[in-house]
């Protein structure tokens, strides 16, 4: 192995040039911009999944619980809707389920008089 010392005249920096731009931007950066900058990146399951949640906790807060699963369904299918889901619909009959739960909860508390309420009478 031979070392070789710098001429003076000699850059020792390199300097793109056009074509090392095209070979840069034509390759998929392997790290997303977030995670260069130390954020952490909201990925698309996150968000699908929120949407998924908020309609599975919807559909169970019409039979139970309607006072804490109706609010959980609205705020994940916000969460959801905000960040931008592949899944909006699913997000959009969750929030409309979980504004469901408060209405179907205020109507029988009305009926019964109290928070607590039976099927059974």
């Amino acid at each position: 192995m031979e070392l070789t010392a710098l001429k003076p005249t000699e850059d020792p920096v390199v300097k793109p040039s056009a074509e090392m731009w095209a070979e840069a931007s034509a390759e998929p950066s392997a790290e997303p911009s977030a995670v260069s900058s130390g954020e952490r990146p909201v990925g698309g399951r996150d968000t699908d999944g929120m949407a998924v949640a908020s309609f599975v906790l919807g559909l169970l807060g019409l039979l139970v619980l309607n006072v804490v699963l109706g609010p959980v369904a609205i705020a994940l299918a916000c969460v959801a809707l905000r960040r931008g889901t592949a899944r909006r619909g699913r997000a959009l009959l969750g929030l409309g389920l979980g504004v469901a739960d408060l209405v179907v909860l205020a109507a029988l508390v009305s009926l019964d008089g109290t928070v607590s309420w039976s099927l059974a009478g």
